[in-house]
């Protein structure tokens, strides 16, 4: 069985986009027909979050670390005890192509580590996206981590000791961490996902607060691209 987990912290407004998009690539002819279980771990969530989740009669579990790291590790923890032999990881803000999961499959690596494009530069304008487009690398050979788009097996899961409880950069450490026990990682642009540019982000110090370094508006963060 392939695990997907989305951690998600207020997101009725992003999260039924996603899971359609979840739903298209679980049905994909190359997956031969093998189990998809969705995980949506619903992180202190106040809104309609749930009832989303609920709607598209996806696994949900709930926790309250307000923790990007806690709560992707939690759902590889529930989608392990359920006996999923590949876990993929993306964002409640994103949206993955239809061959997404049967791309990160067909890399025969331990890990996939994917690319992601931006579904709408209004937020930040023309500057940014310049800015982005002249830095970052689609291809494959890339040396991007991105929680949103990110699989690897079970084993090489729980080699690494899975994602720590970070609320910035756990897809990094453990992306590090499987460097280190000399783990393969194919670094794809094949496994596409799409995600947000807005600019009331989650992570202190992920994707969208690159993208406001790029534009000046904060100028002491690290870069994740």
């Amino acid at each position: 069985m392939i695990a997907v987990i989305v951690p998600a912290h207020n997101e009725e407004a992003q999260l039924a986009a996603c899971l359609q998009s979840l739903a298209r690539a679980a049905a994909c002819p190359a997956l031969a027909g093998e189990a998809v279980r969705v995980i949506v771990v619903l992180d202190d969530c106040s809104d309609g979050t749930a009832q989303v989740a609920a709607a598209q009669r996806v696994h949900t579990m709930e926790c309250k670390a307000r923790n990007v790291g806690t709560a992707r590790a939690l759902g590889a923890q529930q989608a392990l005890a359920a006996g999923a032999r590949w876990l993929a990881f993306t964002d409640a803000d994103s949206e993955v192509a239809p061959n997404w999961l049967s791309q990160q499959l067909c890399q025969q690596a331990d890990a996939v580590c994917g690319t992601v494009q931006v579904r709408d530069w209004s937020p930040h304008g023309d500057a940014v996206r310049a800015q982005f487009d002249a830095l970052y690398q689609d291809r494959d050979g890339h040396r991007h981590i991105h929680g949103a788009n990110l699989g690897l097996t079970a084993q090489a899961y729980s080699a690494a000791g899975g994602f720590p409880p970070l609320a910035t950069g756990e897809d990094v450490a453990l992306v590090q961490r499987l460097e280190e026990r000399g783990l393969s990682i194919a670094w794809t642009a094949g496994a596409r996902v799409t995600t947000s540019a807005r600019k009331h982000f989650r992570a202190p110090a992920g994707f969208g607060a690159t993208l406001l370094q790029l534009g000046g508006a904060l100028a002491v963060l690290p870069a994740v691209l």
